[in-house]
């Protein structure tokens, strides 16, 4: 059954998506029969685009929160103060950079596999010391000494080119 798009449903429509409704919150809001389907094909045939803000999930998600920086306790204006010259800070040794750590493959597992890390299996997935390696992943989902065994180029045969092939495919037919 099909809604009848009156003057005051398209109002109400028209309405309700400029504030940011999702079609099927309008579908429920004005009812009789009309879908969220129906909301969606409307808005298009009257080319409806912009919405003053997008409609939010009707749950909110998990997200971890930030450490945030300590606030910096704000000060009364004071009298001007005389700028005096600059005293030279002493030179401090900057700290030498952490020794990169080795990323061994086969640390990681099915619960610690990131995005971004090499997935190639490493042992018997039924037993207990089964990982991945966990490198990062450069080429797709392998590092690059995984990504050479996984993709290997094409060889063509020796003696086969593209004549011959031509050649045994046209004689069926001859």
């Amino acid at each position: 059954m099909t809604a009848g798009w009156t003057e005051d449903r398209v109002g109400a429509l028209k309405k309700l998506w400029l504030e940011g409704q999702s079609a099927s919150q309008i579908a429920k809001q004005l009812g009789g029969g009309v879908t969220r389907n129906a909301v969606i094909g409307k808005v298009h045939r009257l080319g409806l685009s912009g919405r003053a803000a997008p409609s939010q999930p009707a749950r909110a998600t998990f997200r971890p929160s930030r450490p945030r920086p300590a606030a910096q306790p704000t000060q009364a204006p004071s009298a001007p103060r005389r700028i005096e010259a600059a005293q030279p800070r002493p030179v401090v040794p900057a700290a030498p950079p952490p020794a990169p750590v080795p990323e061994l493959p086969g640390t990681a597992t099915v619960m610690t596999l990131g995005a971004h890390m090499c997935k190639w299996p490493i042992g018997d997935p039924s037993s207990a010391e089964f990982s991945f390696c966990g490198r990062r992943a450069s080429e797709g989902v392998y590092c690059v000494e995984h990504a050479r065994v996984a993709y290997q180029p094409q060889v063509r045969k020796a003696g086969k080119d593209g004549a011959s092939d031509l050649a045994r495919s046209l004689r069926r037919y001859i």
